[in-house]
């Protein structure tokens, strides 16, 4: 079977590396890719949101299943452009349909979607630029810190946690009238917060049945001990430590099944990865958000835990026969710490070229913002690289994953030292 994955990024990379292995997969393509996935398929300079170059490559190479990487083309509609397309609708897409894509779409859409169906999240309200006065209001009933998200897809920067009332107030404003986060930020949604440590779980579905993953961790803040801007992630654990078999209960019964049993009431077709994420409130899960992918850099430390074969999964997604599937989960714990550009989240320089890649042994490296130009990898984008690695203890991994980024360099390079130690 001839195999397309969208996307660019770390996660794309190890969906490929996983996909590479199976024998089931004849063909590879990533599009557009990045100079980890040059080494195991083909890539395709097409952008994940031109679903006319996507139709073009798919008819030209035979391929039969395609997997969708990143949020935006789901959100705008890629499975429905396939499944309403003579030529295209037999092929099997992993992402849901543009309706059940409004989980991650729309926060006040998920929100609702959480009311309806009891899953358990923080309080929240909604607020547009004609209503400005109301959010200033509903903040003042509230306690600090003050959450505030920006609806729409704001590329996981659209979510800001504020000490300060007037501060709060202040962000609003710039949010909902002077367009922030651009259309991202027309609506708003103000929430409770949530006093807990977080974790990601992850759910495979085929629109009737499901299999949940392993849990992961991540690490959002671009400083050591979770402090500065937010970033799309700097590192990951997986399993959580503190996700006890009481506590995945739980979120098994309180969170994944009401989600989906949720999608088949409100009939929103759904096959493909639902990513929770959660905090540990107490012995509780509440849910702080869905999205409608895996997580980056989640993707780099779950996979490779997963022993049975990808592709089987998918066309068994596919084909409406996932719970005939088995997952085999590997027992050791897996880490990853991101390499990113000096400057990120905010302004950094691109084209720097990265050393040392081909001394490490005993860490996978997946690329991310990494591309290469005359034969040489070079930086091309905020996060550039995970380095992921395998332990008996995440400990033992996490300290493999600094040992192989001691080989590695590149202009301006940063990590955060201190992925894990709040476990």
């Amino acid at each position: 079977m001839n195999i397309l994955v969208l996307g660019s990024g770390g996660r794309e990379h190890t969906f490929a590396w996983k996909i590479s292995q199976s024998p089931l997969c004849n063909s590879l393509f990533v599009a557009p890719g990045n100079s980890g996935t040059l080494e195991i398929a083909t890539n395709l300079p097409i952008a994940v949101t031109d679903f006319e170059a996507i139709k073009a490559e798919v008819l030209k190479n035979n391929i039969k299943l395609i997997i969708v990487g990143p949020e935006d083309p789901l959100v705008q509609g890629i499975h429905d452009f396939f499944l309403n397309d003579e030529a295209l609708k037999d092929i099997k897409v992993i992402g849901p349909q543009k309706a059940a894509a409004e989980l991650e779409g729309s926060k006040e859409f998920a929100k609702e979607f959480m009311m309806r169906h009891n899953i358990p999240t923080a309080a929240y309200q909604s607020f547009t630029p004609e209503n400005l006065e109301d959010g200033y209001k509903f903040l003042e009933t509230l306690n600090a810190p003050y959450v505030l998200k920006a609806d729409g897809l704001a590329a996981g920067k659209g979510v800001l946690i504020l000490n300060d009332l007037d501060d709060a107030k202040r962000e609003l404003k710039e949010m909902l009238v002077d367009s922030k986060f651009g259309s991202a930020s027309a609506k708003v949604v103000i929430e409770e917060f949530l006093d807990g440590i977080e974790l990601s779980c992850f759910v495979l579905t085929d629109g009737k049945d499901y299999k949940i993953l392993p849990t992961a961790k991540d690490y959002k803040r671009i400083g050591e001990g979770d402090t500065g801007l937010n970033t799309g992630g700097m590192g990951a654990v997986s399993p959580v430590p503190f996700a006890t078999e009481d506590f995945l209960n739980k979120i098994e019964n309180q969170i994944v099944k009401p989600t989906i049993e949720g999608l088949k009431k409100d009939n929103l077709p759904y096959v493909g990865f639902v990513f929770i994420g959660l905090i540990k409130v107490g012995d509780d899960p509440k849910v702080i958000e869905y999205n409608v992918r895996m997580g980056d850099p989640e993707t780099e430390v779950v996979l490779p835990r997963l022993k049975t074969d990808l592709v089987e999964i998918f066309k068994a997604m596919g084909n409406q026969t996932l719970k005939d599937i088995t997952l085999k989960i590997d027992e050791r714990a897996a880490t990853t710490i991101m390499l990113v550009s000096g400057g990120y989240p905010e302004a950094y320089e691109k084209g720097k070229e990265i050393y040392g890649l081909d001394t490490v042994t005993d860490s996978i490296p997946f690329h991310a913002g990494a591309r290469l130009e005359d034969g040489k990898t070079v930086t091309s984008g905020g996060r550039v690289m995970a380095i992921t690695s395998f332990g008996q203890t995440y400990e033992e991994a996490i300290k493999k994953s600094y040992q192989s980024i001691d080989k590695l360099c590149f202009d301006k390079m940063y990590y955060r030292k201190d992925i894990g130690f709040d476990l």
